[in-house]
């Protein structure tokens, strides 16, 4: 079991706090395109520096006997039921997560599909072929059963009863996902947040330990009204659970509040904001680093990066704008995740444009469009312009590069590998910018030269003229530019 999924279930232990991006007045990115390019380097060899050891747990080998659940992946089988679509579709499904499990850093050994209606009410698979995933089990040596779906807690009873190992459903293998790859404060703590809320309907415990009540304080001659049965181990661990989730809300809210004011001012600076949205592994951190050199890490595997990176942008004209790196979206993502994350999503509600990344290699790219889609209109995000940018065009299907671009309105074909199509980004990048509001025609004297780059980083320059007194601009700019440009209007000289 990893150190971060440890980290979760010790409910006590503190957040670990890490330096965040520092913004200047202007709302932009200090650092500018001068971070170091090995960052995604170190990341990915920080995230390789320790891996499981098998054979060296010291659990019990009867899983009846363990208080707590805890995830061990080390050896899977996948089991799903397939209920609607094609069998392409179930089979797509079957490798997603796979590969959503080797993340996790686990091995998978076998894979079974099961047709039904619907899953059962009450193994999830039903009892005949429960008994079936025994024998998968018994005959791979697996020590981790993983289900395509979201499983009740009885259904998870029932199932690990009926198989004798561990199970777990795919909201938890994602969740055990991001808390490994999360590293930052506010990371963290979403997704503590998110585990809490998942593990405490599900929350139980084997034999005596955790129905035993406590007996109330009579034993310790606590006397008139402390009598009474007392509180069961599980109740009491719940209530810390809710205690917990409480503090991680408050956290996350003031860590929000940041955030906002972060946002705010570049508002107040005129500056547009342009946030990556897209699948998981369908390209955004490429992206990024192509467009801005940001030197994040970048990693062939799901969920790879988490925490939003915020960067400084320019237009092929000059016009600076930011550019936010966000987490990255899958079929079915937890709800729980969209409610913990909400803060951090909240740059892509408020952004000016989307850039809706799509992997254009994988076999079935509207799935991932729609499943996009359905998250942003959760956050409520569905207002914001969006610009479809169809990654790794070099490995990609002409045929299916042709019929997204008849599918899609707004659509850029790119490949953040090879640069093909960055340049075509960029300009439609700088078209679907919001227009400055203001229109002026100011005489500024040379000595404000600063003003002057100004109106060119932040404006929309339409002419410019070089006077004996000054230059001359006529450009469109922000309400608040405009109040600064305004002692410098012919008619207030």
């Amino acid at each position: 079991m990893t150190a971060a999924t440890a980290e979760t279930y010790a409910l006590d232990d503190e957040l670990e706090d890490t330096t965040d991006i520092h913004l200047d007045d202007t709302g932009l990115d200090d650092t500018g395109l001068d971070d170091d390019p090995e960052t995604g380097e170190l990341d990915r060899s920080d995230r390789q520096a320790l891996r499981r050891v098998v054979g060296l747990s010291t659990e019990l080998q009867d899983v009846t006997e363990v208080e707590y659940r805890q995830l061990r992946l080390e050896r899977v089988v996948l089991v799903g039921v397939w209920t609607e679509g094609t069998a392409e579709d179930a089979e797509t499904s079957m490798a997603e997560l796979a590969a959503l499990a080797e993340t996790a850093g686990s091995e998978v050994l076998d894979a079974l599909i099961q047709r039904r209606d619907k899953p059962d009410a009450g193994t999830f698979i039903g009892s005949g072929k429960a008994k079936e995933l025994r024998e998968v089990v018994i005959a791979t040596g697996a020590d981790t059963v993983i289900c395509d779906g979201e499983l009740t807690p009885g259904q998870l009873i029932a199932l690990e009863k009926a198989v004798k190992v561990k199970v777990i459903d795919r909201t938890a293998l994602i969740l055990d996902i991001f808390a490994q790859h999360a590293k930052s404060r506010e990371g963290k703590a979403q997704v503590a947040l998110a585990q809490m809320q998942y593990m405490l309907p599900r929350l139980r415990g084997w034999g005596e330990s955790m129905s035993r009540q406590a007996g109330g304080r009579v034993a310790g001659g606590g006397g008139i009204g402390t009598r009474g049965p007392g509180e069961t181990k599980i109740e009491t661990d719940r209530r810390r659970i809710r205690h917990s989730m409480a503090k991680l809300r408050r956290e996350i809210r003031e860590m929000g509040t940041a955030r906002e004011t972060q946002r705010a001012s570049r508002r107040r600076g005129g500056v547009p904001s342009v946030a990556i949205a897209g699948y998981t592994n369908a390209g955004k951190s490429s992206l990024l680093n192509r467009l801005t050199g940001a030197g994040v890490l970048v990693e062939d595997a799901l969920f790879a990066t988490l925490d939003p990176t915020v960067r400084r942008a320019e237009t092929p004209e000059g016009r600076a704008y930011t550019i936010t790196d966000t987490v990255g979206f899958v079929r079915h993502l937890p709800h729980q995740l969209v409610e913990a994350f909400r803060s951090t999503l909240e740059e892509v509600r408020d952004s000016d444009l989307i850039l809706h990344v799509v992997d254009g290699s994988h076999s079935s790219p509207e799935l991932q469009l729609a499943a996009v889609r359905e998250v942003l209109g959760e956050i409520d995000a569905r207002h914001v312009r969006e610009l479809v940018v169809v990654n790794k065009a070099d490995a990609a299907d002409p045929a299916v590069l042709d019929r997204l671009r008849r599918n899609e309105r707004d659509v850029v074909i790119v490949s953040a590998k090879t640069g093909e199509g960055i340049a075509e980004l960029k300009r439609a990048v700088e078209e679907a910018l919001p227009r400055p509001e203001v229109t002026v025609d100011v005489v500024l004297p040379y000595a404000a030269g600063a003003l002057v780059a100004r109106v060119h980083e932040r404006g929309e320059v339409l002419r410019e003229e070089h006077l004996g007194e000054g230059t001359r601009l006529v450009a469109r700019v922000s309400e608040a530019l405009a109040g600064e440009l305004a002692a410098y209007a012919p008619s207030a000289v």
